[in-house]
């Protein structure tokens, strides 16, 4: 197969229609929430009595209000957390609220914070452990009739769910058991029947893991990967086994080594995949609350680093925000998480005001000047307002200059990759002085890069050039953005 026929099957692979109406709303929300909460535990064993298990002023509202003023979209609940017990009304078994002592037995947490995210707009999503410490079921061959009931419940009980977070968690060797093997095309058969539009994330069809929970995300992220790298094999290997194996996964970043997509990679395989990488991260150390480590919620400074790394480099960002035994969001990360959405939006409140932009010949009515409408938000990446050129060329250039000079310190671009992901390597420049200057160096951009410069540049044009493409470019949004000024940024921080 010749280098362009290569290409061509590259370019051929583009997102499914549930992976558009993720890619674009990329920050999203976990809430580990349940049994370990009021034991001080990360695990439990499936051994503790439902009866610990008694929130004083639950208030799913609360939990939806902040993290919508904090900018996420949606949010992904621990329905069943790898302890067994269930957060809502199950019929499937009794190690469930429906046997604590939360409003006598009648709560159903799993219902209280879907219909505070239907009152809200935010996306409701549910995580459900396939490991079951506590189910007779589990590690006999009826486990996956058990699981797929509890499915049935969660996706037909609860209104649209976005998102079906599985991992490959499997610890019943530990636990002096036989190991489970789960039939994963069976429950994404079932997922795929009753909820069509449901995002499969993790150990999924749809979003993969990005490889560790510390928030490290690649520099370069690919969409397009080989088939095998995504395999539920693969994925369970890295997957939780025990606790001493999960905090390792907190800091680990060899992983993240290994690039996932680049030319000389896929040239060695055959059947490839779309599969956009998502990085998961607590707010603080441990994944459920504890009081101790209230000193150890994680800085504005930090935070805003692992969004520009993911939601700022091709990938999705799924912070973990915990509620405490009271069951609202603490108080520690409710300031900071304040702190945090303004810092977002001081970031992007100053776009810079475009004058020209310029670049090569254009196919059809795909003029450059489109990628200044901005279509950013729409959940459809065929958007008509995009760019791709006329010819195929070794490089591609934009310039675009500004009607007065301003202190540049960031660019977003997006790619329009209902033609797949294209551009491999890209080279911003800065006009100082009547000189160009190269101001930042960028590998992908898929659906969303936002080029952080080191410092800020006082310029009145800037030219991107675009060095690395697998045949031609076709560019959505370019944003220039100007540092946030320092008014506002005294107002949000006073």
């Amino acid at each position: 197969m010749s280098s362009r026929e290569q290409l061509i099957k590259y370019t051929s692979i583009v997102p499914s229609t549930v992976q558009k109406s993720i890619q674009r709303e990329n920050f999203n929300a976990f809430i580990h929430y349940g049994i370990n909460t009021f034991a001080g535990k990360e695990w439990s064993d499936g051994t503790l009595s439902p009866d610990l298990f008694n929130p004083t002023e639950q208030d799913a509202e609360q939990w939806v209000k902040v993290l919508k003023y904090v900018g996420v979209k949606g949010i992904i609940f621990t329905a069943k957390h790898h302890d067994g017990f269930c957060m809502w009304q199950t019929d499937t078994t009794e190690y469930s609220v429906k046997n604590s002592p939360y409003k006598g037995g009648k709560g159903d947490v799993v219902k209280e914070l879907s219909d505070a995210c239907k009152k809200h707009g935010m996306k409701f999503g549910i995580y459900l452990s396939p490991w079951d410490r506590n189910s007779k079921y589990y590690s006999t061959d009826k486990y996956d009739d058990f699981y797929c009931a509890q499915l049935t419940e969660l996706l037909t009980r609860y209104g649209d769910i976005f998102c079906v977070w599985l991992d490959g968690a499997c610890g019943a060797e530990s636990d002096g058991k036989k190991k489970q093997v789960y039939d994963f095309q069976r429950y994404y058969a079932l997922i795929r029947k009753l909820s069509p539009k449901t995002v499969i994330s993790n150990c999924g069809p749809d979003v993969r893991w990005v490889g560790n929970e510390g928030g490290f995300a690649r520099e370069g992220e690919f969409n397009v990967i080989p088939r095998l790298a995504v395999s539920e094999e693969a994925i369970m290997e890295d997957s939780q086994k025990s606790e001493k194996q999960n905090m390792k996964l907190l800091v680990e970043k060899d992983i993240l080594a290994k690039e996932l997509g680049d030319r000389s990679q896929l040239d060695q395989y055959d059947s490839f995949v779309w599969s956009p990488a998502e990085v998961d991260v607590s707010i603080r150390p441990g994944w459920f609350y504890h009081k101790s480590q209230d000193h150890r919620v994680r800085s504005v400074r930090n935070l805003m680093n692992i969004y520009y790394g993911a939601v700022g480099g091709n990938s999705l960002l799924l912070l973990n925000v915990p509620p405490d035994k009271t069951g609202r969001i603490n108080d520690v990360d409710v300031a900071r998480l304040i702190k945090f959405g303004d810092r977002i939006r001081a970031d992007f409140s100053s776009p810079v005001s475009i004058d020209k932009i310029t670049a090569p010949e254009h196919e059809s009515s795909n003029k450059i000047r489109n990628v200044t409408v901005y279509s950013y938000n729409k959940n459809s990446f065929d958007a008509n307002s995009y760019y791709t050129p006329k010819n195929e060329a070794e490089n591609y250039e934009i310039n675009i200059l500004f009607d007065k000079q301003y202190n540049v310190d960031k660019i977003k671009l997006v790619e329009n990759v209902a033609f797949s992901q294209r551009i491999e390597a890209f080279s911003i420049f800065a006009k100082v002085n009547g000189v160009f200057k190269k101001v930042y160096d960028g590998k992908t951009i898929g659906y969303g890069r936002i080029a952080l410069l080191k410092r800020a540049i006082l310029t009145d044009e800037i030219k991107i050039v675009i060095d690395k493409c697998r045949l031609k470019p076709y560019i959505e949004y370019i944003g220039v953005y100007q540092k946030e000024k320092q008014s506002i940024f005294k107002k949000l921080f006073k």
